[in-house]
């Protein structure tokens, strides 16, 4: 025979352990989009569109790439 107290007990438990996890998952995600708030603004700061951080990385790795290439061939041969 079944014990439906029983079931209805771990029924309360399995719910209140998915609440639990809900409004954990629920804070964290308000951390994160206020650190993600946080980063937006700094960036900005730093005189940067967040939109258009790919395209800077970019364009700065092009500019490293053409002033090491300038500096090698400043070198001389023979060393």
């Amino acid at each position: 025979m079944i014990n439906y107290e029983d079931k209805l007990n771990e029924l309360k438990k399995k719910l209140e352990y998915a609440k639990n996890k809900r409004i954990k998952a629920e804070t964290r995600l308000e951390q994160l989009q206020l650190q993600k708030n946080e980063i937006m603004n700094e960036i900005k700061k730093l005189g940067f569109e967040p939109d258009n951080l790919e395209n800077e990385i970019k364009s700065l790795e092009d500019e490293i790439v053409k002033l090491i290439n300038e500096a090698e061939s400043l070198m001389p041969r023979d060393i």
